[in-house]
């Protein structure tokens, strides 16, 4: 049987996961009566929030064909599902809102795809809206890709139209996978996996050469592990069982292992060893990093399980074990974005029971110090192993005393944002204001523009997304790719709260924003922390310099609302007494420091 190993790539809201739907009723691979709207978004998190996590492959039969589907997220947050999705496929469906037309996130996706070296089938979606404009992005395609008009498919994913024509292109213009010589030993690409509750670890697997049957014995080339394959299939998209596994096929093997650590996304399993491993996948770099901790001390072991097993399913989560003297042990957590920190977080909440508090995010930054004992400055697992004297570090409390840094390197990304010609201004302002540096500025057609820039990493992290839906009046798109370190004046902004200083609400800015970030954070945490018996003051600093501060009155109570007439002494006596226990009370005091108080310093005003 032939085969065709496919994605659907798009930006986010493009109709990828309705597609999906319309095809696998369309061939039949479940009954009318199974078949639900976003089938292939199995989290209740996808389906609640109307968006695509996590990668999931099904396999389809249509005419003849076998054909294997990779649905993709398309936030940019998520784009390490979608390169691993590229790397199990020979083409791709690029799916454009034709309501819409080309996004910042079509191009980031279409990109790798080109990386790929993958066939493109362009398809315009939503014909079925008023707002359709057919022709003007068929411009847009035609211009990006240069394809011919004939070959853009326009379809409408939610009534199905067009969908029989895209499935046709599917097998008439994407090849097959390329078996090359009858292999004795089988290889496999490992391109996700998850864990199961009774069958332990699931690999999704791209077969590369040769098969694997059910019972055989399979070596993984990475960690170095042997397991039997008690199970292999298909997905339809729930599993199906099979006896082997053949070359060219995309499907699953259960190894059964129970250590997270055993099975990887990106490692070789093989049939045999000796085997040369496959080229696996570039190893993806978390952009934020944010402080996961427990609300209870117990807790601390099911958040670790948690995490673990998250990121085995996850592999752009990254973790590594840190301690706060305030939040007491937790973990330094990586992630590609804001988004997908959020999720994590959720997913933590909801499928392991967890009670979290997470520290404001911040990203990775390069120090050099000035001293010949390096570790003697700051721990030595966060030395560069080819930089020993370089310091990496994304939790502000490790930032060393100025004193001993020579330079300090922030990451700088490539941005990329699509927006209407009018927005082109206020967009041009808002990347501006936040350190960007203009690149490009390109016309998609008379009413749409693209507009490349070069920005610090730590200022668009947080609220620039935000800020430019707002800017825009929601109509601009933007897309990121990371482009290296750059030498900047950055400063620890240390929070001080009744003049103890709390790490977990630093942060590391520029120095010309330290003022207007710390006044921002200020008027937040003076809005969110909850009124004592005595003031606190809440102030920012840089080392020794106080840049902004607020005051929080103390919370009067009346002592004297029990006392009818008498002489004026009692009441003064009363007052004297509870003037002596607030002094008490600010000198033995603490700020107790909420969810919404971290969360609090992500928003600038």
């Amino acid at each position: 049987m032939e085969i065709r190993n496919f994605c659907i790539i798009a930006h986010i809201d493009h109709g990828k996961s309705t597609l999906a739907d319309r095809m696998i009723e369309l061939t039949g691979t479940l009954q009318k009566r199974e078949m639900k709207a976003q089938l292939l978004d199995t989290m209740d998190l996808e389906r609640e929030r109307g968006i695509t996590i996590k990668l999931q492959p099904v396999r389809m039969e249509y005419k003849g064909v076998q054909m294997n589907l990779i649905d993709t997220p398309g936030h940019t947050d998520f784009r390490y599902e979608v390169s691993r999705s590229l790397a199990a496929c020979e083409g791709v469906v690029l799916l454009v809102d034709v309501s819409q037309g080309i996004q910042a996130q079509t191009l980031a996706v279409l990109y790798m795809a080109l990386e790929h070296d993958l066939t493109i089938i362009p398809v315009l979606n939503k014909i079925d809206l008023p707002a359709a404009d057919p022709e003007r992005v068929s411009e847009e395609v035609m211009k990006l890709i240069g394809c011919e008009k004939e070959d853009i498919l326009l379809i409408s994913a939610k009534d199905g139209r067009g969908v029989g024509e895209v499935l046709d292109a599917v097998h008439e213009r994407i090849p097959g996978p390329k078996l090359g010589e009858k292999s004795d030993v089988a290889r496999g690409l490992i391109f996700d996996a998850v864990m199961d509750t009774y069958r332990g670890t699931v690999a999704y697997v791209r077969m590369m050469e040769g098969s694997i049957k059910k019972g055989q014995k399979i070596h993984l080339l990475g960690t170095k592990m042997e397991f039997e394959a008690t199970d292999v299939g298909h997905f339809a998209p729930k599993y199906v069982s099979e006896k082997s596994l053949n070359v060219g096929e995309i499907g699953y093997i259960v190894t059964g292992g129970k250590d997270v650590a055993h099975v990887r996304t990106g490692d070789t399993v093989a049939s045999a060893i000796p085997s040369e491993p496959l080229p696996g996948y570039k190893e993806v770099q978390p952009m934020v990093f944010a402080g996961l901790y427990p609300s209870e001390a117990d807790g601390h072991p099911v958040l670790r399980e948690a995490l673990e097993k998250l990121s085995l399913n996850d592999a752009a989560l990254n973790m590594e074990p840190e301690r706060n003297a305030a939040l007491g042990n937790g973990f330094r957590c990586g992630f590609l974005g804001l988004l997908h920190m959020d999720i994590i977080q959720e997913r933590l909440e909801r499928e392991y029971d967890c009670d979290l508090i997470i520290t404001a995010p911040s990203v990775r930054y390069e120090i050099v110090l000035q001293s010949k004992q390096p570790a003697e400055i700051v721990r030595s697992s966060l030395l560069k192993p080819d930089e020993p004297g370089t310091a990496v570090i994304s939790n502000p409390a490790d930032f060393p005393d100025p004193t001993y840094i020579a330079e300090i390197r922030e990451p700088w990304v490539k941005l990329e944002i699509v927006c209407r010609k009018e927005d082109v201004g206020p967009a041009m302002q808002l990347v501006t204001d936040r350190r960007g540096v203009y690149q490009s500025l390109e016309y998609l057609d008379e009413d749409r523009a693209l507009l490349d820039f070069e920005v610090p990493l730590q200022g668009i992290v947080l609220d620039f997304f935000d800020k430019l839906k707002s800017t825009t009046a929601g109509y601009a798109s933007m897309s990121y790719d990371p482009i290296g370190y750059r030498s900047g004046d950055l400063v620890k902004l240390q929070i001080l709260l009744l003049g103890e200083p709390a790490d977990s609400l630093s942060s590391i800015v520029h120095r010309s924003e330290a003022h207007s970030v710390g006044g921002v954070v200020c008027k937040k945490l003076k809005e969110v922390i909850p009124k004592a018996q005595y003031q606190i003051s809440i102030q920012a600093a840089i080392g020794g310099k106080v840049v902004a501060r607020e005051t929080l009155s103390a919370f009067r109570k009346d002592v004297t609302s029990g006392l009818y007439g008498g002489d004026i002494t009692r009441k003064q006596k009363h007052l004297k007494k509870q003037k002596k226990g607030k002094k008490r009370l600010k000198q033995m005091g603490k700020v107790t420091l909420t969810q919404e108080a971290f969360l609090s310093v992500l928003k600038r005003d």
